[in-house]
């Protein structure tokens, strides 16, 4: 076996174990992008059971110990307290989020800020479900209110 010079070119290739191994990385890189999903929630995020620690007749520091601070207030015909949560995915690092769902939980009270109705607004079908009620809510001011806040997702309502 001869020495070769110090600064004499080889034939022995000595990168390419490298090179394997950097493209056996960057393709299991890329295998695992198909499986990959990312999941973004925002806003407010009720767990199960919180609703049904507000009754009805409740005062607002007993919802406010109960949800928190509201996402917004809004004064419509007596008071509410709007809780707001979106939830968006997407499927490769670069791309952009997709809205799978978003909610706002309403809060409504009276004049004596005592608690008379609450709502768990969503999508179902392309239109603004209230998912408590089970029903979809006719027009009016507080739909306006609420359609405003679904405007990104709803085109038109």
């Amino acid at each position: 076996m001869t020495v070769p010079r110090l600064g004499a070119k080889t034939t022995q290739n000595c990168n390419g174990p490298i090179r394997l191994a950097l493209a056996l990385a960057g393709g299991l890189a890329l295998a695992g992008c198909s499986s990959f999903t990312e999941t973004l929630q925002r806003g407010y995020v009720a767990q199960e059971g919180t609703l049904e620690q507000i009754p009805i007749g409740a005062t607002q520091e007993q919802v406010l110990i109960v949800l928190g601070t509201p996402s917004t207030v809004a004064t419509v015909s007596g008071e509410a307290f709007y809780y707001i949560s979106q939830t968006s995915r997407r499927s490769v690092a670069f791309m952009p989020y997709e809205v799978r769902d978003q909610r706002v939980i309403a809060v409504y009270f009276d004049k004596d800020r005592r608690v008379t109705r609450l709502a768990n607004y969503g999508l179902k079908d392309g239109k603004i479900f209230d998912f408590l009620s089970q029903t979809t809510p006719t027009s009016g001011k507080e739909l306006n209110y609420v359609g405003n806040l679904f405007k990104n997702i709803v085109p038109k309502l």
